[in-house]
């Protein structure tokens, strides 16, 4: 069984014991947190919602926060002497998914 949940904007497949990076959650480590906004399931019977199903949720437990890796950012303009150089390392939250109930 699968599910699809929409969080930080995005949507991400999910399996029951998979381990998936979101974007930042308020939540400490060791928390559960539930995903309410499940857009489909599949598996035996599939269901899609419109936009979400009512009463579907996934149960996840969440294992750290943490920020990426460093990307470099550079703006570049030729023939003009312009050059920005910027990094960045984006926030998410590592959670594994615990139950989909549908």
């Amino acid at each position: 069984m699968y599910a699809i949940i929409e969080t930080g904007g995005k949507q991400v497949k999910v399996t029951e014991g998979q381990e998936v990076y979101v974007e930042k959650l308020d939540v400490e480590a060791g928390d559960t947190v539930t995903f309410d906004r499940v857009v489909l399931v599949g598996g035996d019977e599939t269901k899609v919602g419109a936009p979400v199903i009512d009463g579907a949720t996934v149960t996840a437990k969440v294992e750290k926060n943490d920020r990426a890796k460093k990307i470099t950012v550079f703006k570049y303009k030729a023939k003009k002497n312009y050059r920005r150089k910027q990094g960045h390392r984006q926030p998410y939250t590592k959670v594994v998914i615990d139950k989909i109930n549908a």
